[in-house]
């Protein structure tokens, strides 16, 4: 590809969108010259190594459009007569018309500002997310006459409106999604051959083996209790109630630790819920962390758990790529047979699946795993080598990097 490109990002850096990250930094490390555009400030203080290893630069958008109202309308008087800004327009009030939101308004305003501060060497357009971000990056090639592209990966996908995904992926360049349930249901939306699947996979270097092996805990030692860890981000679609609804039904005699690695809004409310359920001097609540911290819990814990489910408003996880970092460790995982985790793990193979919701079967997997190490460590073994073996960085970033026009440069 000639010229660089624009990544547009809802929000940089993110401690739970490691994978965006990784992916970066394997196409710059390809010879891809990004520019990123975020449209939100970042949250957290903690950042992983590889936002540190990636060169391109950061242009923040207007988070609120009444915090630089100077910065908007310059976009505007700038573009207003520009041969796109009529076309743009167009698609923009067709939009607000079936979304009357102050985010649909907002949208705009910043695809102006993106438009007008684009680097003249950029020459097309990349959306991480199908909702907001496209939305932006698809108003911003309209008014630039740019190509552009989408990565489209799980909220975006099933809390927007079926016309919205129809329109944006008729007029984009090209689409990837990165598991086999997102792509069946883009490619029903989209002209044939216009979505790609694409894994996300893991970056192995980053998620070296364990050094020792794990400890053959079986639950029957208070002072050395079983470590169950689950990381992410503490909102509906995890599950984590679930989880801690299960581990409540859990016999008193197991000896159990648990531990939840992310941040989010559910946290105080998990809290609570452990008090209520008597379980609260077992759990321990991290927050967010940076990577080498996720790492080092992976690395002490005995079995990894997620009760991924389907959210009131259709959010639901695609495939979660702390199931495969848990797995690179040779971490035993119980999860639930929702989405894209079946393309991951097969039950009794390299893991234990439950029904979304299914509070007595993940109680009874739980005190299966528990209590029996030498299970733990054969579905432990077994999903690492299904992680070198299939979901890999290198070859799975490979499709995309052809995408980009990388293929030769890969090659040599």
């Amino acid at each position: 590809m000639n010229g660089a490109v624009a990544f547009v990002l809802k929000g940089y850096p993110r401690l739970s969108e490691t994978f965006i990250a990784q992916e970066i930094r394997a196409l710059e490390k390809r010879g891809l010259d990004i520019r990123l555009y975020s449209l939100r400030h970042p949250t957290e203080k903690e950042r992983h190594p590889v936002h540190g290893e990636i060169a391109a630069p950061v242009v923040y958008l207007p988070e609120y459009l009444h915090h630089e109202p100077a910065r908007v309308a310059r976009a505007w008087r700038a573009l207003r007569h520009a041969p796109g800004y009529a076309a743009a327009r167009r698609c923009w009030l067709k939009d607000l018309r079936r979304e009357r939101s102050r985010n649909r308004v907002r949208r705009f305003g910043q695809a102006l500002v993106l438009a007008h501060e684009l680097a003249p060497d950029i020459t097309h357009l990349h959306a991480h997310f199908l909702h907001t971000p496209a939305s932006v990056t698809r108003y911003a090639a309209l008014l630039r006459g740019l190509r552009w592209s989408c990565s489209a990966h799980a909220k975006d996908i099933w809390t927007s409106p079926r016309w919205e995904k129809s329109e944006k992926l008729a007029e984009c360049a090209w689409a990837v999604t990165c598991t086999r349930a997102n792509f069946d249901h883009l490619s029903a939306l989209a002209p044939d051959g216009r979505v790609q699947l694409t894994y996300h996979g893991l970056d192995l270097t980053r998620f070296p083996p364990p050094p020792t092996a794990r400890a053959a805990r079986d639950g029957t030692a208070a002072k050395d209790p079983v470590i169950i860890l689950s990381v992410g981000r503490a909102v509906e679609k995890k599950g984590h109630d679930d989880l801690l609804a299960a581990l409540a039904r859990l016999p008193d005699r197991l000896q159990w630790r648990f531990e939840l690695i992310g941040g989010g809004p559910l946290q105080g409310r998990l809290k609570a819920q452990a008090e209520r359920l008597g379980v609260a001097r077992r759990c321990i609540f991290h927050g967010p962390v940076a990577q080498a911290a996720v790492l080092d819990a992976y690395r002490r814990a005995d079995l990894f758990a997620l009760m991924s489910r389907q959210a009131a408003d259709g959010d639901r996880d695609g495939l979660p790529n702390v199931l495969m970092e848990a797995q690179s460790q040779a971490l035993a995982v119980m999860a639930t047979e929702i989405s894209a985790i079946p393309e991951l793990i097969t039950t009794e193979r390299n893991g234990v699946l439950v029904a979304p919701g299914d509070i007595d079967g993940a109680a009874a997997a739980l005190e299966r795993l528990i209590a029996d190490a030498a299970l733990r460590d054969r579905l432990g073994n077994a999903g690492r080598r299904v992680v070198h073996e299939q979901f890999s960085l290198e070859p799975c970033i490979e499709s995309l990097a052809r995408r980009f026009g990388l293929a030769a440069a890969a090659a040599a």
